[in-house]
């Protein structure tokens, strides 16, 4: 399958109650989704998109809100944030919580966190990065509330080409993949169904 022309492919995800000496996450019916991309790219819109399409039940775990608004750390490694995450993730996850995590999520800082997260996760898990050129994320950008938080001189410096999460396969979204059509996609990857239209509205 292709999101927006792009090669689509689900990274996979492990069943059991433990693996070797670590406990495992979830059940069959929890989701964990991740999103990456880099900044301007559109993931906070498209987990907000996906909550308010479904019943409740699904905890977003943002990087940008764990790292610079509550912890307020530097994004180094080893990460402080990465870690939080991983707990945050755990804890709803083992509540029957789904969850989205998102962020630009870089693979030498974050990796590590994600691959565990995906290796004892018990339900579907699905990942997905945003690949679209530099000025279509400044343009995304320049229409966002807080587009004057900062602008394109940090977004070249937080650039990343091509960061794949490696040894997981991410379903890559184009820059021609509307956010409607994203949304949809991703919750009939989840095995979900979505709200009717006038439900979700009122959420």
């Amino acid at each position: 399958m292709e999101l927006g022309g792009l090669p689509m492919a689900p990274c996979p995800s492990r069943s059991g109650a433990r693996e070797g000496n670590r406990e495992m996450m979830g059940n069959s019916q929890t989701r964990l989704i991740v999103i990456r991309g880099n900044s301007g790219s559109g993931k906070s819109a498209l987990a907000a998109a996906i909550r308010s399409s479904l019943p409740r039940g699904v905890a977003i775990i943002g990087q940008d809100v764990l790292r610079r608004n509550i912890l307020h750390v530097p994004d180094t490694k080893p990460s402080m944030a990465a870690d939080y995450m991983e707990i945050s993730a755990h804890f709803a996850l083992d509540r029957r919580l789904s969850v989205i995590v998102e962020g630009i999520l870089q693979n030498d800082i974050y990796g590590d966190m994600l691959r565990r997260l995906i290796s004892d996760h018990q339900g579907i898990t699905r990942c997905y990065r945003y690949k679209i050129p530099f000025q279509e994320t400044l343009k995304r950008h320049n229409t966002k509330p807080n587009a004057g938080d900062f602008g394109e001189s940090e977004m070249r410096q937080w650039w990343r080409e091509d960061d794949g999460l490696r040894g997981v396969d991410e379903t890559l979204i184009g820059p021609d993949q509307s956010l409607a059509d994203t949304t949809i996609q991703i919750i009939a990857d989840c095995g979900w169904e979505p709200l009717p239209l006038n439900t979700a509205s009122k959420r």
